[in-house]
């Protein structure tokens, strides 16, 4: 199966990297649409720098000011790289050359060009400001330390040219009657880009709280559905499945997963969610159960980290399974390893409660996330996922392979059932099984299916089995 998880969370997978929907092929829309808007700015901006740095350049050549023009050749250069590497959608150092260029450049204006006097204020400062908004929304989504720090550096360097009016005297200063034009022309062209940074963060702002708004609807009034993809053993029975939580949305039919669960985790609502997740996921077992072919299912429910926290979470857990029915052992909570970098021993005690009456656990995405070897041992785990990150490319790159077979030997070693997610090739299925992983998940086999068309797999396959 194609990963749809952003961390730990209920009902679906995202993957590492870039975010993917069901079949992994294609961004949420909300991150696509972010990413549309990163990649204009950034067009804008280096389209910004190419013609202010030849008018600029113009300018000074007729004026005679060729050290100026050698700063203005520069604005063009970093303008045409970055121009570049935004088509190729390398856009990190898109950003942090255009940034990066734009600082170095203003602050050195500022500093022997633009020096204010009585009558004519600097003005070069005032781009700062709108650049370091900026900053702070082309950067987002990447690590925190880049995000804030880039966007602090500019709003302290622009406090720091407001507050104070010195300079370097150097014979390259500009006189009044040249940069009293240039006054309007900077304050003109930093407003126009707060303006359009402003507009940007609004409109992102704006949609999420749309979404937002429509997902308390949509809890209320019951517009998700489960749907289940089917694990396969070595047989090729199906001997489980995988609840993943689906939203249809009256207007906007099908939203991914990946657009709305992390807005549910982000929001706190993934506890609702998750609650009714669990419920529907027992009340679908007791259902299951009146039907032979199903009646020994185990059905995998993804637990978000937020929800595992509750104080009551054990509590809760058992009084769904108490009064829905269903045999604890054909329940398996699934816990991501990202869950296990804070509160290890308060997760493994909630997991040693649950795992007593009966309650199985799966340990997701192992080997993408940061526990230690040592917690593993610890943790009443009966299952270890292998993350379909590796499964992806282990017929094309050997560290993937490696890892793909450390980790069913580990599997085993500690006495775990193993099974592989993201099977989409007969290929990558020939080379799992060759390594003793015997237990399958994919779209080789099938995707997420509604209820009655997972019944009818299943009893497609009983029949097959039956014929053999």
């Amino acid at each position: 199966m194609r990963r749809e998880r952003t961390g730990a969370q209920f009902g679906v997978e995202l993957g590492a990297g870039d975010v993917a929907t069901d079949d992994g092929r294609d961004q949420p829309a909300a991150a696509a649409r972010h990413q549309r808007r990163v990649e204009l700015m950034l067009l804008l901006g280096s389209g910004f720098l190419v013609v202010v740095g030849l008018g600029w350049g113009v300018f000074f050549a007729l004026n005679g000011r060729w050290p100026i023009v050698a700063t203005d050749t520069v604005l063009v250069s970093a303008g045409l790289v970055t121009l570049v590497l935004t088509r190729r959608k390398q856009l990190l150092p898109a950003a942090l050359l255009l940034l990066g260029t734009l600082f170095v450049v203003i602050c050195g204006i500022c500093l022997l060009l633009d020096l204010p006097s009585a009558q004519v204020p600097r003005s070069t400062h005032h781009f700062l400001l709108p650049l370091g908004a900026c900053a702070h929304l082309v950067l987002r989504g990447n690590r925190k330390w880049v995000h804030h720090a880039v966007a602090l550096v500019f709003f302290a360097a622009f406090l720091a040219l407001a507050s104070t009016s010195g300079g370097l005297t150097s014979a390259y200063a500009l006189p009044d009657s040249m940069r009293t034009g240039g006054t309007w022309v900077n304050n003109i062209l930093s407003v126009a880009t707060l303006y359009i940074v402003l507009y940007v963060m609004q409109a992102d702002v704006a949609a999420r709280n749309a979404l937002e708004a429509d997902l308390r609807t949509a809890i209320v009034e019951g517009q998700f559905t489960l749907h289940y993809q089917p694990q396969i053993d070595e047989h090729g029975d199906v001997i489980g499945a995988e609840a993943l939580a689906r939203w249809t949305h009256p207007q906007r039919g099908m939203v991914p997963p990946s657009e709305f669960i992390p807005l549910a985790e982000q929001t706190g609502l993934i506890l609702q969610l998750g609650d009714w997740v669990l419920k529907q996921a027992c009340a679908q077992l007791v259902a299951w159960n009146n039907q032979p072919c199903t009646a020994e299912l185990v059905l995998a429910v993804n637990v978000s980290a937020r929800q595992f926290r509750q104080p009551d979470f054990v509590a809760q857990v058992l009084s769904i399974v108490g009064r829905s029915g269903v045999p604890p052992h054909r329940l398996k909570l699934e816990l991501t390893e990202s869950m296990l970098v804070n509160d290890v021993e308060d997760i493994i005690a909630k997991m040693q409660s649950l795992k007593a009456h009966g309650v199985g656990f799966s340990l997701d995405d192992f080997g993408t996330g940061y526990s230690s070897l040592a917690y593993l041992k610890r943790l009443p785990l009966d299952q270890l996922k292998i993350d379909q990150a590796f499964v992806r490319d282990l017929l094309s790159n050997p560290n993937d392979a490696a890892i793909a077979r450390a980790v069913v030997n580990l599997g085993h070693n500690l006495g775990l059932h193993v099974i592989a997610e993201g099977v989409e090739t007969e290929g990558q299925h020939a080379f799992l099984s060759s390594v003793g992983c015997h237990a399958f998940q994919g779209y080789l086999f099938s995707k997420p299916l509604p209820v009655a068309a997972f019944d009818a797999y299943v009893a497609q396959h009983a029949s097959a089995h039956a014929l053999v």
